[in-house]
């Protein structure tokens, strides 16, 4: 019920949308954006996560912060990214606290047709085990999606993200989302969002999450979202910040 109450209150709420914030990033959704940074400029988009699941057997807390991710513009359709956080876990009363493996990787924008209202854009990253001994993967691994988004109207817009992880073992994981972004004036934009994965491409994981931004200024943009688990016991709430450097 309060999911409900909740997507029919953004849903208001965007009615009432004029325009959308002017600064596009990857957070604090889980589909990543089609578009690239300009040529030139340097975003870095950071926050902090705080997270809870849970399963018959046992109980988890995770906090992350920072989350930190670099990108950068090398030209106009094309820019690098890294990607770096430092994570304290708590399970089965076993505390573990460390950098997490680091991810270098690249977004290429394949099609953008302002006529259509399309971009397309591929990302991917190589995953390197240079993290905490509790908390590397000990291997090198891959995450690659195909990042799709179509402009409705003037205020609402459509970004999803299909893809897949490989971790160094078993099948990997096929990964998806759908966000459904919302310009509420020329400063907020809000967002709904179904996502989730088949993990080992045999455990189908749905999950949701909302949230809003707010353009500070023209450089500057903060971020609030939650996330909950549908066939799953999870949480988190999240909050960050991005700055674009032109």
């Amino acid at each position: 019920m309060y999911k409900k109450i909740t997507l029919m209150a953004i849903v208001i709420a965007a009615l009432c949308g004029t325009a959308k914030a002017q600064i596009v990033t990857d957070r604090p959704t889980q589909a990543a954006s089609s578009s690239v940074v300009p040529k030139g400029a340097l975003q870095i988009e950071a926050g902090m996560l705080l997270g809870f699941a849970e399963d018959e057997i046992s109980s988890s807390r995770q906090l992350l912060l920072p989350t930190t991710l670099l990108r950068y513009g090398l030209a106009d359709c094309f820019e690098i990214r890294i990607v770096q956080q430092f994570e304290s876990n708590k399970a089965g009363g076993i505390k573990t606290q460390g950098f997490s493996d680091l991810s270098i990787g690249t977004k290429i924008q394949l099609l953008r047709r302002e006529d259509k209202n399309t971009e397309i854009a591929f990302l991917t990253h190589v995953i390197v085990p240079t993290g905490t001994k509790e908390l590397t993967g000990n291997e090198y691994g891959t995450s690659s999606s195909l990042c799709l988004s179509n402009s409705l109207s003037d205020n609402l817009s459509i970004g999803y993200n299909v893809g897949y992880n490989y971790f160094g073992e078993g099948d990997g994981d096929f990964t998806y989302s759908a966000a459904l972004g919302i310009g509420v004036n020329d400063k907020v934009g809000m967002y709904v969002e179904p996502y989730g994965q088949v993990t080992n491409m045999e455990d189908f994981i749905i999950n949701f999450d909302a949230g809003f931004t707010y353009l500070a200024n023209d450089n500057l943009q903060l971020d609030f979202s939650f996330g909950s688990g549908i066939n799953n016991r999870m949480n988190y709430l999240s909050v960050g910040c991005s700055w674009l450097i032109q």
